[in-house]
């Protein structure tokens, strides 16, 4: 990587520990502002505002149980070419992946490849004595961020935009930050170790059985493990405020189109991904929905019982206050939604005396 790459990276990697203090120390007095603006009446005006807010580009896809799906796109697919952005565009989607690894682990618990009591060591035996307490660490544990190894992505001298032989090597030897279970903390590196342990287990890359066995059953064509397998043109650029560069080649796992995400947390939810015991492993294990974050993007994609929808929201732009502004939006969408619903349902026994 250039040296004038490597040190713009780096002082990426400064201003974000710098703009997660200043979201909880001065945001929400800005941002509030965005979240009482008055309501649009529709998604369309929602999405062109947050452009209009500072956003180069957002899409969003909501999956509707009783009507076809809904897509839409404001801003910029690629800002230097003024290209606009496409809702059936791919995108990063980060951590959303831990769904698929985690229904992937539910799945090989159920046939018997895998156990959730057993221990990290007793998988990845090389890492007895590197990774403290990996004897007594069960795989539901890292499952459930509850094992104490460090965060590799929290680790001194980690760089978002540098690619490393072994990103473990960020925390291996390293003293664990709670002894298991006996607290909690969202770590990357739970995440990297059990896909390891699924290519032992299962004698072949564990990417390779995610796409058997969670994207071809539901025809998701757009979801792809890595951009190196993609197209390039048709993802949609990412961007870090205060950077004129584009980030979006930065391999840093699975790109997917919104729909395909909104059509996999569906299954997800609904449990047509499982069979009646991987159901109800998976309803012990994880959660149902999940947000993404990596340079350039952000992605949330969440079910809403309420009104029986998934929402899918994409942004391409990551940095200062832009964490809040996109959470702001996204429950935004949210109320626009709810209170569509609420003007479809029939007045029950309108105008007659109660």
């Amino acid at each position: 990587m250039p040296a004038n790459r490597k040190k713009t990276l780096a002082k990426i990697a400064i201003a974000l520990v710098l703009t997660t203090g200043s979201i909880y120390l001065f945001a929400p007095w800005q941002f509030a502002l965005h979240y009482l603006y008055p309501l649009p009446a529709t998604i369309e005006a929602q999405v062109a505002q947050a452009v209009d807010q500072g956003l180069d580009g957002i899409i969003v896809s909501v999956d509707n149980i009783d009507g076809d799906p809904e897509a839409y796109a404001a801003g910029w697919h690629n800002r230097e070419t003024r290209q606009p952005a496409n809702p059936d565009a791919l995108f990063k989607i980060g951590s959303i992946r831990k769904l698929y690894l985690a229904s992937a682990i539910a799945k090989l618990v159920a046939d018997g490849t895998i156990s959730l009591d057993r221990s990290l060591a007793d998988y990845l035996p090389e890492l007895k004595g590197r990774i403290e307490y990996a004897d007594s660490i069960s795989l539901r544990m890292m499952v459930q961020h509850r094992s104490g190894i460090p965060n590799y992505t929290d680790a001194e001298g980690f760089d978002w935009g540098e690619e490393y032989a072994d990103v473990l090597d960020l925390v291996i030897d390293r003293p664990a930050d709670f002894e298991p279970d006996t607290g909690y903390a969202y770590s990357n590196t739970n995440y990297l170790l059990l896909g390891r342990i699924m290519n032992r287990a299962l004698g072949y890359d564990h990417e390779e059985y995610i796409r058997q066995a969670l994207l071809e059953p539901f025809g998701l064509s757009n979801t792809y493990l890595s951009v190196t397998e993609i197209v390039p043109e048709r993802l949609m650029s990412g961007y870090h405020v205060g950077y004129a560069m584009d980030f979006k080649m930065l391999d840093q796992g699975y790109v997917a189109t919104a729909q395909d995400v909104a059509v996999f947390v569906r299954a997800l939810n609904d449990g047509s991904l499982f069979t009646d015991e991987e159901r109800q492993i998976y309803s012990s294990l994880y959660e149902y929905g999940h947000k993404g974050w990596v340079l350039g993007h952000s992605s949330t994609a969440r079910y809403h019982s309420d009104i029986d929808a998934v929402v899918v929201q994409f942004v391409n732009t990551t940095g200062n206050d832009t964490v809040l502004l996109t959470s702001i939006v996204y429950h935004r969408i949210l109320r626009i939604l709810r209170a569509r619903q609420s003007d479809a349902l029939p007045t029950q026994n309108a105008g007659s005396p109660r």
